[in-house]
């Protein structure tokens, strides 16, 4: 049971993700910059779905991941973190992306590198360090809560993304064949599942997320600072590399960092929470790909099957 210090400290983290999250969206309604979607994201991801992965997750009881030396992993991977977003983010993939023809082989390319970057190169560090890797990659496919978190929540992210995105309108314009569809979609979930899924989850969740929460000593407190840590990482790319039909692009350094940590942490505040209380890699990087199939097949349709856009 959690004590009234327990309980306080968890308030008070709760208390700084508001007032930074406020802070961020204020600063987008001075500069009058589309403050809607981070106020939806924040509605429904931040309090609605996350509130759920609790409530679904509840008789969850994860096994602890173990961290050796808390201090000086938890330095490691911040360290690795501003390398990774000034260094891959902010230049390394836009230069990989910008030097290769579309197709196939570029893909696959992009595909080696991600899972490189994000799952190969912090499981090495944290290995040099004398971390365990292996409660990082549970499955959880055992524990209570994880099929009806699964099911209930990639179901709800799936059918959101139906209403608020023109994903299927994208995909109907394309007028695949069906028995390319049978194929096609569970090909392209698995895509995503590595290429986004495991590559942000790994690195974000399971490696920073449980150095945060052994050196603050609070899940809450690991879960906000981690996804603010998730949304700033991603300033670098938009700022750098992003364009002005870019969601959240802007010549203002202020204004982006602010579009980040309004728009994408609490989307990462979610995971951070179902990770929290499943430990499961598994669960949090499907959950990842149901979030991300249906903007993705529309792209993986032109890529992998042969589908020509119409017009």
């Amino acid at each position: 049971m959690a004590t009234g210090t327990g309980r306080g400290r968890a308030l008070a983290y709760l208390a700084l993700y508001a007032g930074l999250w406020g802070a961020a969206f204020a600063y987008l309604f001075y500069r009058q910059a589309d403050w809607t979607f981070p106020l939806v994201s924040l509605g429904i991801f931040g309090i609605a779905l996350s509130g759920l992965a609790w409530v679904l997750t509840r008789k969850a009881a994860p096994p602890p991941v173990p961290v050796r030396r808390p201090g000086l992993e938890l330095a490691a991977v911040l360290i690795f973190l501003a390398v990774y977003a000034l260094g891959f983010l902010g230049w390394g993939m836009g230069t990989l992306k910008d030097s290769l023809p579309e197709g196939q082989t570029k893909e696959l390319v992009v595909l080696g590198v991600k899972l490189a970057v994000h799952v190969v190169a912090p499981a090495l560090l944290l290995a040099l360090l004398g971390a365990k890797l292996a409660p990082l990659f549970s499955t959880g496919l055992a524990r209570k809560g994880f099929w009806p978190t699964l099911i209930v929540m990639g179901a709800i992210f799936i059918a959101l993304l139906s209403v608020v995105s023109p994903s299927l309108k994208q995909i109907a314009a394309l007028e695949a064949p069906v028995q390319v569809l049978a194929w096609a979609v569970p090909a392209a979930f698995v895509w995503v599942a590595l290429e986004a899924g495991l590559s942000e989850e790994f690195l974000f969740r399971a490696v920073l997320q449980t150095r945060l929460a052994a050196v603050l000593r609070s899940e809450t407190g690991a879960v906000v600072l981690g996804a603010l840590l998730f949304a700033v990482a991603h300033v670098p790319g938009l700022y750098l590399r992003g364009a002005p039909g870019d969601d959240g692009y802007s010549t203002d350094l202020l204004q982006v960092v602010a579009f980040t940590i309004a728009s994408l942490s609490p989307l990462a505040l979610m995971l951070g929470v179902v990770w929290a209380r499943t430990r499961s890699l598994l669960l949090v990087v499907l959950l990842h790909a149901a979030i991300n199939i249906l903007p993705f097949l529309p792209e993986f349709l032109v890529t992998w099957a042969g589908i020509a856009p119409a017009g």
